[in-house]
């Protein structure tokens, strides 16, 4: 949804990056483009007057003060408007200290309500809580029908005691639910209500009855992240009518310009609580607006990366995985293990969606989208086409065996040589990171290994160096070496190992690292 946002403003900071110092006149310049970028992504104009003023103003001082790297700290400074023009801090459901607590979801019709009441619900199962879906839409045809379904798959109770379709009062459905809710010991109500194709006076009315009857400890209006500009509108129409605590955008997996999300916290006053991007019941999660703009900017978003990888990856299986790598140069590690990993990484989503949260990866967004998850299945029914002793030793895997491996899989033989290779290629690589020797063929990183044939080399030059044959440049040579020693600070020069009392690393630095 924001690639095109992210687009222009990587093409924008691009421009300042060759910049030792910033002029007034490049901040005006990189505003300007920030504030087209913003407009065209369907942002509202009263929150891009405010964003840029701020972004302006603060830029502005650090071009005055100068700091380490002009271009960085106004890159930074985007990164933190961002994040407060998105909310700020990621907002928590509240919950009632007594009774179940009630969540009652707004919105207009088509926003994707039903559906994200049963993924609300799974979510809330997951954080072992009870919850109850109460199906107050009976206008809607089917509406009763489809909570059913959606209920089920996310394995949570629902209460519909009327049909729907027209028929039942939604108020006296809402009122009950929360006695059943309290007989039953259901700790969480989720009130589904209808919407409408347009804001009416009848949708407030019935949403502000159904709202007095419960009284939620949150009301959360579900904004489609597609509507662009007329989100604002929608936002404040609700506010006055219903009075919501927080947002839950939805369709954030489409390839509209996303600017509601950018819009309506600022507008409104309140914040995104939750984002949806996709049709399944697990793609749905807290929002959490330091990690948006992190996205925004290209900067990636690691943390959702571990976080997934933490509910998906069993951790004493991992364990014995890097335990195989590390040992016997990697060769205990066999193609059953390799597949065991990729089926777990398949587990955690789209290949596509997970490449696309690590950092610099906006810059290979067209290859990242033509990634077929269907190859992993393709891998895996080459891998279960061979042996147990195929898959724990592949190097006895001869012409006839993959002739035989290919006809089993259904692929050519090609692949299946394809396949190998580049298994052991892979085995070669993470061997040599489980052991901490950094990457093959990289200079090591600080903190890892690698980078021993140069340090070797380097040692070695240096073992070899020739003195002078002139006894007074050698005594000269000599004297300055002893200076050298002699000189506080070592190898930085004179004084920098004397620093000041109480000294402290400047703000700006301390931020850039």
């Amino acid at each position: 949804m924001f690639d095109t946002l992210s687009d222009r403003l990587a093409a924008t900071f691009k421009n300042l990056r060759g910049k030792g110092r910033l002029s007034e006149e490049d901040i005006d310049a990189t505003c300007r483009e920030i504030r087209i970028a913003l407009l065209e992504a369907d942002v509202a104009l009263p929150a891009v007057r405010a964003f840029i003023k701020q972004v302006k103003e603060r830029s502005l001082g650090v071009a005055i003060a100068g700091g380490l790297n002009p271009a960085q700290q106004v890159i930074k400074i985007v990164d933190e408007e961002l994040v407060s023009i998105l909310g700020g801090e990621t907002r928590r459901l509240r919950y009632a200290k007594t009774g179940p607590t009630v969540i009652m979801l707004a919105g207009l019709q088509g926003a994707g309500k039903t559906t994200l009441a049963g993924k609300l619900g799974y979510w809330l199962k997951q954080q072992k809580h009870t919850p109850l879906l109460v199906a107050c839409d009976l206008q809607r045809p089917n509406a009763v029908t489809q909570l059913g379904v959606v209920a089920e798959r996310a394995g949570v109770a629902i209460y519909a005691p009327e049909p729907g379709n027209g028929v039942g009062d939604p108020v006296k459905v809402a009122r009950d639910s929360i006695e059943y809710a309290k007989t039953k010991q259901y700790d969480v109500v989720i009130v589904d209500t209808a919407g409408r194709l347009g804001i009416d006076a009848e949708l407030m009315r019935q949403a502000a009855d159904i709202r007095s009857a419960v009284n939620p400890d949150e009301v959360l209006f579900v904004l489609d992240a597609m509507i662009g500009q007329d989100a604002v509108t929608t936002a404040q129409a609700f506010l006055e009518g219903v009075d919501f605590t927080g947002v839950v955008l939805s369709k954030l997996d489409g390839d509209a310009r996303g600017g509601a999300a950018l819009s309506v916290a600022h507008l409104t006053g309140r914040q995104i609580m939750f984002a949806s991007n996709g049709e399944k019941l697990t793609d749905f999660d807290a929002f959490h607006p330091d990690r948006m703009a992190s996205r925004i900017l290209g900067m990636g978003d690691v943390l959702s990366l571990i976080e997934q990888a933490e509910k998906t990856f069993n951790q004493d299986e991992s364990a014995k995985l890097v335990s195989k790598l590390s040992s016997k140069g990697g060769k205990e590690f066999g193609l059953g293990d390799f597949l065991g990993q990729l089926e777990q990484v398949a587990k955690m989503g789209s290949i596509s969606k997970l490449l696309g949260m690590l950092p610099g990866m906006a810059q290979m967004r067209d290859q990242i989208n033509n990634i077929d998850d269907k190859d992993v299945a393709r891998v895996g029914a080459i891998i279960k086409s061979m042996t147990q002793a195929e898959r724990d030793d592949p190097k006895i895997i001869n012409g006839s065996r993959r002739a035989r491996i290919a006809k089993g899989s259904g692929v050519h033989v090609s692949e299946v040589s394809s396949l190998v290779e580049r298994f052991f290629e892979a085995r070669k690589m993470m061997s040599a990171m489980a052991g901490g020797k950094g990457m093959p063929g990289m200079p090591g990183m600080p903190g890892m290994g690698g980078g021993g044939a140069r340090k070797a080399k380097q040692q070695k030059q240096a073992k070899g160096k020739q003195k002078s044959g002139n006894p007074l440049k050698r005594a000269a040579d000599q004297k300055a070496a002893l200076e050298r020693k002699a000189q506080p600070g070592g190898a930085f020069g004179p004084g920098a190992a004397q620093l000041p009392e109480n000294f402290e690393l400047p703000k700006e630095f301390k931020d850039l690292l």
